[in-house]
């Protein structure tokens, strides 16, 4: 796994051995990354299930203003803050060991207005729903927000969200990459995502 574009480009990232984690091939990285294009630039980003933090680093790589990386394993996020020291990214960066379907997500995480969000639970537990209408997170969102979910085409999206709105969605093999924004947000945008 390596960071893609970017002040860190071709960087290799340590991965997590001994525990199950499915990390997002390079390939669907960059076409995420294609697809937001500039709005990546200056971003408040939050990492969700962060896993080796390559969304996050990716992310401040291509100019991001700061990145939030949450985790509920304690292997991966000591795997995450040794990439972002790999990268020289620590004065950019914050790791949190919580658990991001909780409701119960610390002060400093919803008290962020953050422009993007990714989100890339494990595939096929219950967490896309979970996530998607968890109030605390929903803090976190701004009319401006841009939410990224990776998940199994099998996972359903929940037919009624609280504040959120399907923007877009790509499918990539078995997985589905949905885009969303705050409800109503739609009006003020044209297709692309800057």
């Amino acid at each position: 796994m390596r960071i893609i574009s970017g002040t860190c480009r071709g960087r290799k990232l340590a991965t997590i051995k001994g525990i199950s984690i499915r990390p997002t091939s390079d390939r669907v990285r960059e076409s995420i990354f294609n697809i937001i294009g500039q709005k990546v630039h200056g971003a408040q980003v939050l990492d969700l299930f962060a896993g080796t933090g390559a969304f996050g680093i990716e992310s401040l790589s291509r100019g991001a203003q700061r990145a939030l990386f949450v985790d509920i394993s304690r292997k991966s996020c000591d795997i995450i803050r040794h990439n972002i020291e790999l990268c020289k990214l620590s004065d950019k960066s914050s790791v949190s060991q919580c658990d991001a379907s909780r409701s119960n997500l610390p002060e400093h995480i919803i008290s962020t207005q953050f422009d993007l969000i990714f989100i890339d639970p494990p595939y096929e537990r219950g967490f896309v729903g979970k996530v998607l209408e968890n109030r605390a997170l929903l803090q976190c969102l701004g009319p401006e927000t841009l939410l990224i979910l990776e998940h199994s085409v099998k996972e359903n999206i929940p037919d009624k969200l609280e504040k959120l709105d399907i923007h877009d969605q790509r499918q990539y093999g078995k997985t589905l990459i949905s885009f969303f924004r705050m409800s109503g947000s739609e009006d003020r945008h044209n297709s692309d995502f800057d």
